[in-house]
């Protein structure tokens, strides 16, 4: 049996044919997403920061209005999730944090080096708690901003009127934004299950085309998991045991595991599949979407082989779940994402904050640029100069992209935004005229966010330097001071946060690529190890499952990184272009485990034991080669063992020894 092998194509942009021609890092990220417009979200932006103007000028307080839309506008960025539950995290959680870093920065303001110190301990705390998590990210980020920007503005007296404020503008976005939800009830969690049964029968239909037309299919698949997981899973257990809706959306969606793995086993097959087998399970997205219930009517054909026989019996098991109108709670099984405990997460998040090496580098990182930033401005006058250390913070988000390219491109968004802010500011007389003007550009910052970095900059920067005239009264003056101090922030971050930053230079992509192939061979382990009952054989497939959820959920994650990596400037782009293919290779050796599992379960051989033990030996091997080396030259493996041609390992020696030898090319 052989197994064709495809170029991958390595997303690090073309040959420039042009000396003068923009870097692909850059092109890029000035190159909009294509992204739907989010008409409900910028409806929402531009009422939440142009009403609080409004009641401002109406109790001729325009200050305070404008500090409350300036909270709003943290909670329209920060409102990202689908999910209802979900948003009130990510709205109200943030804006605690918001409250508690204006009020530090408040009482600091105006104690030059003291409040250049406090600042920076606030970096240092603010990067820590940022590499926990989504929420925590945002909380940490909001957490220096507005500490950055209580010590760098007049607030009005007593010291809690700005917090309070502040946090009146991000529960107004949270008020607007549950007002959908008695009408939408649970809609976001059935549209991701749906969703993620969409994006498999896109995979069973590219199962017998081209490589890369699958693998890339097959990346939606677990993406729209991940996501249906993250939303259904988002409370404790104990609420699905209360709420019907949700344990039937669990149900559906662990009935959609078997006919995932189900899918390489197909692909593996090389067949094309019958086009009924794909339009039913569409036709079970559809029924998780409308909530139909009643007897499943499926036409399929007749499978063949172990692999046809696996996809038969997991498309039938999905339509009689799928179609079950109350599944016993009893019987579901949420291990393969439920969240633990409250207590016990928020237990887990302080130790690997404290004692994560990561953890650490983004906190100092951060604190050094933010104390350079502060130490700077303290030292020369500088004017509005808390913009200096907010451009920092925006631009060292390592969970936000390259720091290098967001540099750049934060520079080309804040030059873009002032062209327009110069035009308001010019034209527009202060006062009433504010309020449509702001419903204006408040509605583009959703809109332009979907499009990219530069863009949401451009569409930020206006509304901060509108918001900033309310309260300093400086007009067309804004406009030189912004772009001046945003230049100096972007610098600052280059040269320390990137130029002179060891580990721009020594990317741990390579570490984070053997961690993931390490886990492969475990995986390998799992797949095939022998169980001595019935009761072992059932919890043998849970652990499986487990790992398989995890390893491919570790593979998007690594993908994201390697991504990521590739708009950095050489040498650290050129290292992660070079090793992308191993990204691919360990994918399908994945694909070729969960197929050959699968195959075994319907009929197929099982393998030998020490067959098992030698390709996990030589995936061993090779994440120890990757570990070591520094570049993909200096990776080295140990020699192939022999496979049978007849076992049902076949395609996964041959996946393993596609990865051998992009990891160690013939000199």
């Amino acid at each position: 049996m052989t197994t064709e092998r495809r170029t991958e194509h390595i997303p690090s942009g073309p040959p420039r044919p042009k000396p003068l021609a923009p870097p692909a890092w850059l092109l890029a990220g000035l190159r909009p997403h294509h992204a739907p417009v989010p008409w409900a979200a910028a409806a929402r932006a531009g009422i939440a920061l142009a009403t609080p103007l409004a009641v401002g000028f109406a109790l001729d307080e325009p200050e305070y209005g404008a500090l409350v839309s300036m909270g709003a506008l943290s909670g329209v960025i920060g409102d990202t999730a689908d999910a209802y539950r979900m948003r009130i995290l990510n709205i109200a959680v943030p804006q605690l944090f918001g409250a508690v870093g204006v009020a530090i920065g408040t009482l600091v303001f105006g104690q030059g080096w003291l409040a250049v110190g406090v600042l920076t301990l606030i970096a240092l705390v603010s990067g820590m708690i940022s590499s926990i998590g989504t929420v925590a990210s945002v909380s940490g980020l909001l957490l220096l901003l507005n500490a950055v920007v209580g010590a760098g503005l007049p607030m009005p007296r007593p010291w809690w009127t700005a917090p309070l404020l502040l946090t009146a503008g991000g529960l107004f976005v949270l008020v607007l934004t549950l007002l959908g939800w008695p009408l939408r009830g649970r809609g976001p969690e059935r549209t991701a299950v749906a969703g993620a049964y969409r994006a498999l029968a896109d995979s069973l239909e590219a199962a017998a085309g081209p490589q890369s037309a699958y693998e890339e299919c097959r990346q939606r698949v677990t993406q729209a998991l991940n996501q249906a997981y993250d939303l259904v899973l988002a409370r404790r257990a104990l609420v699905h045991g209360r709420s019907a809706p949700l344990v039937r959306m669990l149900a559906q969606l662990n009935a959609l595991i078997p006919l995932v793995e189900a899918a390489p086993a197909v692909h593996l097959r090389g067949r094309p599949l019958d086009p009924a087998v794909p339009a039913a399970v569409r036709d079970l997205a559809w029924a998780v979407e409308d909530g139909r219930t009643g007897t499943p009517h499926l036409a399929l054909p007749t499978p063949e082989g172990p692999s046809g026989r696996a996809l038969d019996s997991a498309l039938r098991h999905a339509a009689v779940t799928v179609h079950l109108a109350d599944p016993d709670p009893n019987n579901i099984d949420d291990r393969l994402g439920r969240p633990a405990a409250l207590g016990v997460r928020a237990r887990r998040a302080v130790r690997d904050m404290v004692f994560s090496a990561a953890s650490w580098r983004y906190g100092l990182r951060l604190a050094l640029c933010i104390g350079l930033a502060q130490s700077l401005v303290s030292l020369i006058p500088v004017e509005r100069s808390y913009w200096v250390a907010l451009t920092v913070t925006f631009v060292l988000k390592p969970d936000f992209g390259s720091v290098f390219s967001r540099a750049v491109l934060r520079a080309l968004g804040t030059a873009a935004g002032l062209v327009l802010a110069a035009a308001v500011l010019a034209e527009v007389p202060r006062g009433w005229w504010d309020v449509p003007v702001m419903v204006l550009l408040a509605a583009l910052i959703p809109v332009f966010s979907a499009k990219g970095y530069a863009f949401q900059t451009a569409a930020i920067t206006p509304v901060i330097l509108l918001l900033s005239d309310l309260l300093n009264h400086q007009g067309f003056d804004l406009i030189l001071p912004r772009l001046l101090d945003s230049l100096i922030g972007c610098a600052i971050a280059l040269v320390a946060g990137y130029l002179l930053w060891p580990e721009s230079w020594h990317a741990r992509i390579g570490d984070r690529l053997a961690d993931t192939v390490d886990d492969a061979a475990r995986y390998v382990d799992r797949a095939f190890a022998p169980v001595p009952d019935e009761a072992a054989l059932r919890e043998a497939r849970q652990i499986r499952l487990q790992a398989r959820r995890r390893i491919y959920r570790d593979l998007s994650g690594v993908r994201s990184e390697f991504q990521r990596a590739l708009t950095e400037p050489p040498p650290t782009g050129a290292r992660a272009a070079a090793w992308w293919p191993l990204v691919v290779a360990l994918e399908r050796i994945v694909d070729a485990t969960t197929a050959a599992r699968v195959r075994v379960n319907h009929g197929a051989a099982a393998p030998d034991a020490a067959e098992v033990a030698a390709l996990s030996a030589e995936l061993h091997g090779l994440a120890e080669g990757l570990r070591s080396s520094r570049t993909l030259k200096e990776v080295r493996v140990p020699p192939l063992a022999p496979g049978a041609e007849e076992s049902v390992l076949a395609p996964l020696h041959h996946e393993v020894a596609a990865a051998r030898a992009i990891a160690q090319p013939e000199r």
